[in-house]
């Protein structure tokens, strides 16, 4: 019997250290300028430009508002975590119309070859259609496994390509990612109507320029600034790079489901949450109780932070999965051949 081995992003695809490092820079301060990403970085304002620009145009890069840190839209507490288990040869077509859905953000199939992971979101208590009625009276759903969001401990805005160096992240005047989910503590501020046309504006391309933005609302290009100054200042405007993670030599991307004993469970979270290949760890609902998603460069990644991660933090079990491949992410999908 012979071996095939898991097939990962090809070497060609991943994207150049200096193209991965303005990528970073971005993670820190979605609206930074070439000039000051030169200086920091070492290159000429030219080089700078010349690569976001190319690296949106081919729809590598986007810098977006949170899809899902919007103040307004309530995070992702109260969500489902679906596990479907699906006959195999129904599995691409139910992945696909899961995809078509407005109200799921997310669908990932699994290495096992029967399982789709899908992240619904829900009011918290409601009896959603989709998970009481839909999914178990389809032919080809063998099993529904659900949890909710009970807690936030981090969401993929907050993540960061681990490619600058200290005096670097200190150079851009931004100490690092937030603790815990910024929009869901933007802490009961309400937006006004003027904050929510800037945040509308901005959500599709969060780097477009005060001039663009005031010419789009029919406001003051200097109210427009010192609003989104202020929006900045306050931690209220949350951004999100959106990149492939294999085109930053992330091709593993693993999930985890780990049971902790309630003593345990907020601080296996909040360390956890902070390792640098983690970037969305969630208290859930059920035996399994803490969620956590991370991206690897392989597999032997995969097995230090199972083998030393992990350990000392009252985990008691551990279930691991890797996604396959994806079927819904906010990023644009690269085409990859898929095993059969």
């Amino acid at each position: 019997m012979k071996l095939v081995p898991m097939t990962l992003a090809p070497a060609d695809s991943v994207l150049s250290m200096q193209d991965q490092r303005l990528i970073a820079a971005l993670q820190y301060d979605a609206r930074l300028t070439a000039e000051k990403a030169a200086a920091v970085l070492n290159l000429s304002p030219g080089t700078v430009r010349r690569r976001w620009q190319a690296l949106t145009a081919d729809g590598t890069l986007r810098v977006v508002i949170s899809p899902i840190a919007r103040p307004r839209d309530g995070g992702l507490s109260g969500a489902q975590l679906l596990h479907i288990r699906v006959r195999p040869d129904k599995l691409d077509a139910l992945a696909r119309s899961l995809a078509a859905r407005e109200d799921i953000p997310f669908v990932d199939i699994t290495t096992s070859g029967d399982e789709i992971v899908a992240v619904a979101a829900t009011r918290p208590g409601s009896r959603d259609p989709l998970v009481f009625r839909q999914l178990p009276s389809t032919p080809a759903v063998t099993s529904v496994e659900t949890a909710t969001v009970l807690h936030v401990l981090r969401v993929t805005s907050e993540w960061r390509h681990q490619v600058l160096d200290a005096d670097e992240i200190s150079a851009l005047n931004i100490a690092g990612p937030r603790g815990g989910l910024v929009a869901d503590s933007s802490y009961g501020v309400e937006t006004d109507a003027l904050e929510r046309a800037v945040i509308d504006a901005l959500t599709p391309d969060a780097r477009l320029p005060a001039a663009t933005v005031a010419a789009r609302t029919g406001l003051p290009e200097s109210t427009i600034r010192r609003r989104i100054a202020r929006l900045s200042a306050e931690g209220r405007l949350i951004t999100q790079v959106l990149v492939d993670p294999r085109r930053l030599g992330l091709p593993v991307d693993a999930m985890l489901k780990l049971r902790v004993g309630p003593d345990h469970l907020d601080r296996a979270g909040r360390t956890l949450a902070a390792h640098p290949a983690v970037h969305g760890a969630f208290a859930i609902s059920g035996p399994n109780n803490l969620s956590l998603h991370l991206w690897l460069p392989d597999l032997t990644a995969l097995y230090d932070f199972l083998a030393r991660d992990l350990t000392g933090l009252g985990i008691n079990a551990v279930e691991t999965s890797i996604i396959s491949h994806s079927a819904k992410r906010p990023w644009p999908a690269r085409e990859t051949s898929r095993p059969r």
